[in-house]
């Protein structure tokens, strides 16, 4: 799973740490999906969509659907490289692929996920993707078929 060409791909670096670990000591599979979500978190971020900016517009990003492939365990102390991107858009959602790596060692993928969120509105009814959204994440303006 690797990014179309021109899509920014955002990384977010966690550690594993001990209370995270489960009784086979390595990170629990939850863990990972704590991880994941504070990666799609810190990548709205790096776009200037803050928690405070898409509560101020006021949107909300729901997930609806999360694929997720664990490959390697990862054990305390490791250091995980989260790459994230927006992968695809349809009219009121965008998938989001992220991939965590040992920041040691890029080629051992640890975890892939692909996750599909809504973007609601004030009334937490799904809207269109916000255009602004679209042209910062790389995405094609709403209506352009997809390459």
């Amino acid at each position: 799973m690797a990014p179309s060409e021109n899509v920014p791909v955002h990384t977010t670096r966690v550690s594993v740490r001990s209370y995270e670990l489960d009784s086979f000591a390595h990170a629990n599979h939850t863990v990972l999906l704590n991880y994941l979500e504070h990666a799609r978190f810190q990548t709205l971020a790096a776009g200037g969509f803050t928690y405070a900016a898409l509560r101020e517009r006021g949107w909300g990003v729901f997930v609806v659907r999360i694929e997720v492939d664990y490959v390697k365990e990862a054990r305390l102390g490791d250091e995980l490289d989260i790459h994230t991107w927006a992968a695809s858009a349809r009219r009121t959602s965008v998938v989001m692929a992220q991939e965590a790596v040992r920041a040691d060692d890029p080629d051992t993928v640890v975890v892939r996920a692909r996750v599909t969120a809504v973007w609601v509105g004030p009334d937490r009814r799904p809207i269109p993707v916000p255009e602004e959204v679209r042209a910062v994440f790389g995405l094609p303006r709403a209506g352009t078929p997809a390459p």
